[in-house]
């Protein structure tokens, strides 16, 4: 239950307005805004927005939320077209930086895709640049070069730094400190991209994100769903929110706690990590702390009975792991640098290197009370622990989504340790839904890729299950061939 200090390693810290904002709202030397526009706007086409300042937007029915926006195109892919900018809530107090690739296929009729890192607090540049986005950096870390396996290959993909603090993303005075509060002003911003660039009116929409994300998105796909039901008594779009995609989350807090015992000591993925003595140890732990989780997390929340559990279950069931030295994102290999400073791929510090280069800024546009990117936000971190965040009831919202038609896939690399396909596997099989029967009478099968197999899975109606074999905690970044194909297979309501 340390997880959150561990999906968060404290890498460095980054640093109501009335409806219409004034022309210098959010402007600075690199990113001049041009005069701010009332929808709809004559910007409605992506095409035509600057690329040497932001274009300001805002919403009669989103009082105190206005969009920056400008081209970054030529920068990551040469041959994609692409976005920056950030979204301005809570009065213009909080600002969430954001990027945006067309499809490299269909851009005017393929979905969107929004992306969202986890931690609570790390970055999505780490998903666009480390797994997922049209670039990777060189050798030398001082340019991008194009990756192949992007996922906006038959998709138009965002990728959002939330909640505040994170990234490029800042608040001038009040963060977030709660999923559901980081919710609101997640759906905020889809709504107004949707109602601001029609060309995207009725676009199907998808949710995807991995480790904290599997926290955040059942609950920002709730949000989006709940709010369409109030859009046309508004006048506004509903969002077409397909699915929801999980990698390698933590949706279920409690289903990890024998997980962690399970992946170190039983060879579920790998011979077993641990000493016997250390594996007893645990054994013995176990049944203690899941009934400290369950009575004082779960049943009654008692803040400081839940703190307790957390410190016990983390000193029995985690320290004896990460004093093995192994790599808690895949334990096929053992932990490269510091943790709290890599997360134990040095790729990171060059990612935050070249995010703090002058010329990427600028390109950017990135606001220049953000002082310096880092990969992972330690205030933010803390802030989401200090309200127990994690320990919310994850499986609700996904039983709810389900209900309403929301398709939902989970897909674990089987190397991951942190938020494995043990404790995944637990309760999507444990999950009370309509279609449970159905999803326990379908056997568990092999799918493929280019003939060969890339895992296991089962699927029922619109829940789907997957395993992804020889990747870790970031599946794309391990298996970009298999996971292109996936979300490709996923996006075209195939089967796996």
């Amino acid at each position: 239950m340390r997880l959150l200090a561990l999906l968060l390693p404290a890498l460095t810290s980054a640093l109501q307005l009335p409806l219409r904002f004034p022309q210098s709202y959010g402007s600075h030397p690199t990113a001049p805004v041009s005069p701010l526009q009332d929808f709809p706007a004559p910007e409605q086409s992506l095409s035509a927005l600057s690329s040497e300042e932001y274009t300001t937007l805002t919403h009669t029915q989103f009082p105190g939320y206005a969009v920056r926006i400008r081209q970054t195109t030529g920068w990551c892919d040469p041959n994609v077209r692409s976005w920056s900018g950030y979204l301005d809530v809570g009065g213009g107090a909080k600002h969430l930086f954001f990027y945006f690739f067309e499809s490299r296929r269909s851009p005017s009729t393929d979905p969107l895709l929004m992306w969202i890192n986890g931690g609570p607090g790390c970055s999505s540049s780490l998903g666009l640049f480390m797994e997922l986005g049209p670039c990777r950096l060189s050798p030398s870390g001082n340019e991008t070069v194009p990756h192949p396996y992007a996922w906006n290959e038959q998709a138009n993909v965002f990728f959002l730094d939330q909640p505040v603090g994170v990234g490029f993303s800042y608040a001038d005075y009040e963060g977030v400190d709660n999923t559901e509060d980081a919710a609101k002003d997640v759906a905020a911003f889809v709504s107004i991209f949707v109602e601001t660039f029609v060309q995207f009116n009725g676009r199907e929409f998808h949710m995807a994100g991995e480790s904290y994300a599997g926290r955040y998105l059942p609950v920002f796909a709730s949000e989006i769903v709940d709010r369409n039901k109030r859009a046309p008594a508004l006048g506004l779009q509903e969002i077409n929110l397909k699915s929801v995609l999980i990698g390698n989350g933590i949706t279920d807090f409690m289903t990890m706690i024998p997980a962690y015992y399970e992946m170190a000591c039983t060879g579920a993925s790998v011979p077993p990590i641990l000493d016997i003595s250390q594996c007893v140890r645990m054994k013995r732990a176990l049944p203690r702390c899941q009934q400290m989780a369950q009575s004082s997390c779960v049943d009654i929340f008692d803040n400081l009975a839940c703190t307790a559990a957390e410190l016990f279950c983390s000193s029995e069931l985690e320290d004896p792991f990460f004093a093995s030295g192994m790599n808690p994102y895949d334990i096929s290999q053992e932990c490269d640098g510091p943790i709290e400073e890599t997360l134990c791929y040095p790729i990171v510090r060059v990612i935050e290197r070249y995010l703090n280069l002058n010329s990427t800024r600028k390109t950017l546009g990135v606001d220049d009370k953000v002082r310096r990117f880092a990969g992972c936000s330690a205030e933010v971190g803390t802030a989401f622990s200090q309200k127990m965040d994690m320990v919310a009831p994850g499986p609700i919202y996904i039983t709810a989504l389900l209900e309403r038609g929301i398709n939902v896939l989970i897909y674990v690399g089987t190397l991951d340790w942190i938020c494995n396909w043990v404790g995944n596997l637990a309760w999507v099989e444990a999950l009370q839904w309509g279609g449970a029967q159905g999803f326990e009478a379908v056997p568990m099968g092999e799918w493929q890729v280019s003939g060969g197999r890339a895992g296991i899975t089962k699927g029922w109606k619109g829940l789907t299950y997957a395993t992804v074999e020889g990747a870790g905690h970031m599946v794309p970044l391990d298996k970009p061939v298999e996971a292109l194909e996936m979300v490709n297979r996923w996006l075209d309501k195939m089967a796996l």
